[in-house]
Parts: structure tokens; sequence; C-alpha cells
């Protein structure tokens, strides 16, 4: 487990990075499949501790409303098994992940387009027209450690500040996670 840092490139404003990614329930997604306030896009994973200890937080964002959480797996499942579409599935049907989708990046080429490097790895956009612009990326939560408990909610405030329609001013710092696994 090699921890890391994110760096990504996208800038606030910056328009989401479009994608045509199978789903772990047979649909095929895209930026237009989702038509809501604010999109979580989430590089994340099943075997990750960083990724497992977010998972509870995820889904709960996940029933809100005017919030669309979007999981992206991008590992390498042959080198990881446990990050396998059938792995991601069952972990959608025995209920761990319950995001609004959780898709599968096969080559990783959304991850690379996204400047993603660590699982988690979340980008919160907000709808402007037809277009999703990136509002905020950075940490989940205050919990640096997967063993830790949040007492901070980041991800929370940002998501309050896009449902009010105003610039996203908290900055926590880059997200902490495994790096992918790249294929």
């Amino acid at each position: 487990m090699a921890l890391q840092e994110s760096d990504s490139e996208l800038e606030p404003g910056d328009p989401a990075p479009d994608f045509e990614l199978p789903g772990v329930d047979g649909e095929t997604y895209t930026l237009d499949s989702f038509d809501t306030e604010a999109l979580l896009v989430v590089f994340t994973c099943n075997h990750c501790p960083y990724a497992q200890a977010k998972f509870d937080l995820l889904n709960d964002l996940a029933t809100e409303d005017d919030v669309t959480v979007v999981g992206i797996n991008a590992n390498d499942a042959e080198e990881y098994p446990e990050d396998s579409v059938g792995k991601m599935r069952e972990y959608v049907e025995n209920g761990t992940v319950a995001y609004d989708a959780y898709l599968r990046d096969e080559a990783a080429e959304v991850a690379r387009a996204y400047g993603a490097v660590c699982t988690p790895d979340p980008f919160l956009f907000r709808r402007d027209g037809d277009t999703y612009r990136l509002a905020y990326h950075g940490r989940l939560d205050d919990a640096m450690g997967p063993d830790e408990e949040a007492t901070e909610y980041y991800i929370r405030e940002a998501i309050d500040a896009v449902r009010a329609g105003e610039d996203v001013a908290v900055d926590p710092g880059p997200s902490r996670g495994c790096g992918i696994k790249w294929p």
C-alpha cells in the first residue's frame, strides 16, 4: 500500500472530462447520464483500506436527492482481483457499495483524463447549463488514515456550497489514499 496525494491539473471551473464507461448494472454511462445539481465523481476501488473507510460516507451522500455519487474503479483487475467487475458487482449486490453508479475504467483512460492518482480521489462538479464544472477536488473528510474517525466532512461543506450556488471555500489539501494500480 503506497500512500499518494492527488495532484490533478483540473482547476475550479474546468469542465468535467467526458467519459463512456460500463457500470456494474450492465448500463453504459456518460456525463449526460446524470441530471443533478452536484455530481461527485470518485476514483475508488474495492481493496484499498483508504477507499473502504469512505464507503459509508459515499453511500450516505448517494441517498441525497440533489447529489449523484459516481464511483469509478480504474485499478488493474488482473493484478488486483478484488477490483474486478465481478467483485464490484458483489459489493453493490451486498450493499457494501451503494453509489448511484459504480463504473469500470478498464484502461484507466478516464482516471488519467481527470488526473486521478489515488483511491479515493473525489471530484465534485456543479451543473452549469449542459456542463459540469469542477467545484471541489480534495479530501472527503479529516480522517487521514483508514482507521481514524472523521470529525469534519469537507465534502459535505463543498456540496452545501454548490447547493447554495456559492464558491467552495474549504481547502483541506489534496486527497490521499493508495495509488491507483495502473493497468
